[in-house]
């Protein structure tokens, strides 16, 4: 489905928020690399989807109501096989029900762990003064607590993409440490996609992928929010 249709479809259900799987699809769009996953609705399909892509596995809640998955308990990593998987099922249903008794679950998104790299966050928001503006940092407490970010207006090109990279003081951390590099090629052209994400779609207001995993050849988005005005 394109963009435009998810988005008529949000605002038809009185909704700001895309769900995961709704936001996962434009970017996919935009040919922004998303993990492969798959949406469940029953534990059994779960245990299928997991047989077949290979443990461990990560199980995360989807629902419109629990924007915040990991305050409500709605995520669980690190399932090693099929009966921690159930477990892991029943645990967040009960775990999302007891924060947010009136939560609509729409199911679970099951998805294989992704190998160990850097964690960044690439994002963007509708500004007053500069419209869409893209914003690039490490993930975790990077971005949280010293604010290690840089942006940029929409649109952006290679050299911008480069720049923004290179700009935060965690650019060592990409550049490679203890023997670990990073393909900032590959988050280059992920902010790029990104940037054309936003300059095309004027109506998003909000659009955190976080977090993105830069590996040593390729990066994947885990997760990704988008809000519409």
């Amino acid at each position: 489905m394109e963009p435009s249709k998810i988005f008529k479809k949000v605002r038809r259900e009185k909704r700001k928020i895309l769900t995961l799987q709704e936001a996962a699809e434009v970017l996919k769009k935009y040919k922004i690399p998303f993990v492969e996953a798959k949406l469940v609705k029953k534990v059994e399909e779960a245990v299928a989807f997991a047989d077949k892509v290979g443990y461990p596995v990560v199980l995360k809640i989807v629902s419109r109501d629990a924007v915040h998955k990991t305050d409500v308990g709605g995520i669980l990593m690190n399932i090693k096989n099929g009966q921690e998987l159930e477990r892991a099922f029943r645990q967040i249903v009960n775990n999302v029900k007891k924060h947010l008794p009136r939560a609509r679950i729409d199911g679970m998104l099951v998805y294989k762990m992704v190998e160990e790299g850097v964690e960044v966050i690439v994002g963007g928001k509708k500004d007053v003064r500069f419209d869409q503006v893209l914003m690039f940092g490490l993930g975790g407490i990077f971005t949280e607590v010293l604010k290690d970010v840089s942006f940029r207006v929409v649109p952006i090109d290679k050299r911008d993409a480069e720049e923004m990279i290179k700009e935060i003081k965690g650019y060592e951390v990409l550049k490679g440490y203890r023997g670990k590099k990073c393909d900032t090629d590959a988050l280059v052209e992920i902010l790029q996609k990104t940037s054309k994400l936003l300059n095309e779609n004027r109506e998003i207001k909000e659009l955190d992928i976080n977090p993105v995993i830069v590996l040593k050849k390729g990066a994947v988005a885990i997760d990704a929010r988008i809000v519409i005005g």
